[in-house]
């Protein structure tokens, strides 16, 4: 790459070339590439530059010369000050692709595959999908707002509705806001570390139609406590529960240790696959139900069960996979180091009366070994990890264990591929790579691998 000398505030126009994975648009001036925030490939963009880095630059569009055919008016209102989308101006076809091709990139630089990735698998209404809503509050212009962060900030964005909510959790927020705003509640502030209500969140069953609200406090009491949930009772549409949760530390982790229940039961049911999921204000479940089913059925295809094999779930959570996969299997095994979901996992099975699954809780890569030990040996083994990707233990003890067949679900591309590199090299074959969007408008996408013991 050639020197090349840029100044902040520069004027330039460039071509945009490709996108980045968090969606912004890369130009390239003699190799040296520059980040453009709402660019889209193809374009011709008059540009002004606002950062300027040894290896590489920030600009900003100051008008399109060159529109892509891609390019859409975004619905939302706030979305270009919203940090909660990315996507919006690209359109929905743009989307998958733009999915589809990070995956690749990806699969070859970092993973040393040539492995087929399929067309990334969307949703026929890409909006309105999301299950579970937490907004933070805070004072926006003297009144109570809430709503997502501005990109790169903690300034509220005050909004009455997010166009990939559930419109129920929608109301429900703008209901709550009111109430806690009549009772003249104060909101957290986390630089002073002072005020009551910390975030609002919902969680919305599909199937079963039922809303839970969720008060994030500072303090597990607060002014107005009891009126302020008898007014939330009476006016929040459709609520079947209202829960507390304690946060009292200077954290920007939304959620604390405790939790109790002000109103109706601690959880609420939905439904992946025919089995009944019992979900409480903790409990990790995915966002997006409907294309969870597809998911789901990716990995029940990747895993191809007779009724015969032993079954491993090295990340099992409250137990989503594992019971799917429970009905195929001679016998599934789930490990997870939340103690809470674990016996949520448990509650679940019971919940199914499915009892050809055995859960524990722990590390998986302390977990698995101790099971190999008593004679427990997996046909199959699943892995859904969180973003970093599997423990390089259990990547180990994997090889070690060398099971028929590994299904990998991945929620970043990057570790799926740094991870199918080793278990590749270790001696399993990578097949197709399904993406699936469970997160339209988003940069985020999930995939399914399916390996095979060579």
């Amino acid at each position: 790459m050639r020197e090349v000398h840029l100044e902040k505030n520069q004027m330039l126009t460039v071509t945009i070339e490709d996108l980045t994975h968090d969606g912004s648009g890369v130009a390239k001036i003699d190799g040296y590439p520059l980040f453009i925030k709402d660019g889209l490939p193809g374009e011709e963009v008059r540009v002004k530059v606002v950062k300027v880095n040894k290896k590489f630059g920030f600009a900003r569009i100051e008008k399109i010369e060159k529109e892509s055919p891609n390019r859409v008016t975004p619905p939302c209102p706030v979305y270009h000050k919203c940090g909660g989308c990315q996507l919006q101006h690209l359109s929905y076809e743009g989307q998958l692709l733009f999915k589809k091709n990070q995956v690749e990139q990806l699969i070859r630089r970092v993973g040393k595959l040539e492995t087929e990735v399929l067309p990334t698998i969307g949703m026929a209404k890409p909006f309105r999908y999301r299950n579970k809503s937490q907004v933070p509050v805070g004072y926006v212009n003297g009144k109570l707002g809430a709503g997502f962060y501005q990109k790169r900030s903690h300034d509220i964005i005050d909004m009455e509705t997010c166009l990939i909510q559930d419109e129920k959790s929608d109301a429900a927020i703008q209901e709550a806001r009111e109430v806690f705003a009549e009772f003249y509640t104060e909101p957290y502030n986390e630089v002073t570390h002072h005020g009551d209500l910390r975030h609002i969140m919902t969680r919305v069953g599909k199937s079963s139609g039922e809303l839970m609200l969720v008060l994030i406090t500072r303090t597990l009491d607060f002014p107005n406590k009891e009126a302020i949930v008898e007014q939330l009772k009476k006016r929040v549409s459709g609520v079947t529960s209202i829960v507390q949760n304690v946060n009292p530390n200077k954290t920007n982790v939304i959620l604390g240790d405790k939790t109790v229940t002000l109103f109706g039961p601690d959880t609420i049911t939905d439904s992946i696959h025919g089995i009944q999921f019992a979900i409480s204000a903790r409990s990790f479940y995915q966002v997006n139900p409907e294309q969870t089913e597809i998911l789901y059925q990716k990995a029940l295809d990747a895993a191809d069960l007779t009724g015969n094999e032993t079954v491993i779930d090295a990340y099992c959570g409250i137990g989503s996979i594992s019971l799917c996969l429970a009905q195929k299997a001679k016998h599934v095994y789930g490990v997870e180091i939340v103690d809470q979901a674990i016996h949520d996992a448990r509650k679940n099975a019971k919940l199914n009366q499915i009892e050809n699954v055995t859960f524990e809780t722990g590390k998986a890569e302390e977990v698995i070994p101790a099971w190999y030990k008593k004679g427990i040996r997996a046909d199959v083994l699943v892995v859904d990890p969180p973003r970093k990707g599997c423990d390089e233990k259990l990547l180990a003890t994997i090889l070690k264990m060398q099971p028929k067949k590994v299904v990998y679900v991945s929620c970043d591309p990057a570790t799926l591929a740094r991870d199918l590199r080793i278990l590749n090299e270790g001696g399993y074959g990578v097949s197709t790579v399904q993406p699936v969007d469970m997160f339209p408008m988003t940069t985020h996408v999930e995939n399914v691998v399916a390996l095979e013991l060579k």
